[in-house]
């Protein structure tokens, strides 16, 4: 549901157009391509059946494990940003999940008040004004841009994931990750229109201004009633 809606406000937030760099394109198109056929080939199969063989209480509980894991990174990357406050929530929240939450498997913060925000060092980044450079798409990883390639080894390192020692532990988890991102997206592609290569490039660049911005964006009343229903269903 929150992906269904954020991408109907992708579509309407108003970001210039001006301010996406595409020098590469065609090598761009190119990588799209293939990451567009390893997805149809592979990633989208297994993820449906993912989704058909998973209850969904133990799908929420697989979605809630890694929304726990980022909070590290989350909680780190406010302190850089200054925003000791909204640090101390989301440290609060990892420790909450980590321990009532049975490892993070249930989301016990949220029902205690305790707002869930999303934060990475390429966020980071750019409160420190640091321009996203160039699009970039990334074989298997897909859409970024210069300032946000920099700083994935950064938020990966943060991660509570790549802290693991258990190589074998590391890589099933990744991997599962990988898999309950996907399934998560199965609904969302269904919005995408027109050309798809320039459908997803602009949605990346707006959908990172809203994260950076925390959603303090202009959406108009169309999008709030989307949301609604969203919401309801």
């Amino acid at each position: 549901m929150k992906i269904k809606f954020l991408l109907l406000m992708i579509i309407s937030i108003n970001i210039m157009t001006d301010e996406i760099t595409d020098p590469f394109e065609n090598t761009n198109r190119n990588i799209h391509a293939f990451n567009d056929r390893l997805d149809a080939n592979l990633l989208k199969p297994l993820a449906s059946t993912y989704r058909k063989i998973t209850p969904q209480f133990a799908r929420t509980g697989v979605t809630n494990f890694f929304e726990n894991l980022e909070e590290i990174d989350t909680t780190i990357n406010q302190v850089l940003q200054g925003n000791i406050k909204l640090a101390f929530n989301d440290a609060t929240r990892f420790f909450v999940n980590s321990t009532i939450g049975l490892f993070g498997l249930v989301d016990v913060a949220t029902a205690m008040g305790l707002e869930k925000h999303e934060e990475d060092f390429g966020q980071t980044l750019a409160v420190w004004n640091i321009k996203p450079g160039p699009y970039i798409v990334l074989p298997f990883l897909g859409p970024s841009n210069a300032r946000d390639l920099l700083s994935r080894p950064i938020s990966s390192f943060l991660s509570g994931t790549f802290s693991m020692d258990e190589t074998d532990v590391k890589i099933s988890l990744l991997a599962l990750d990988a898999l309950e991102t996907r399934e998560r997206l199965l609904d969302a592609e269904t919005l995408i229109i027109g050309d798809e290569y320039l459908f997803i490039r602009d949605a990346y660049f707006q959908s990172r201004e809203y994260e950076i911005l925390n959603g303090e964006v202009e959406v108009d009343d169309f999008l709030e009633s989307m949301e609604d229903i969203f919401e309801d269903n």
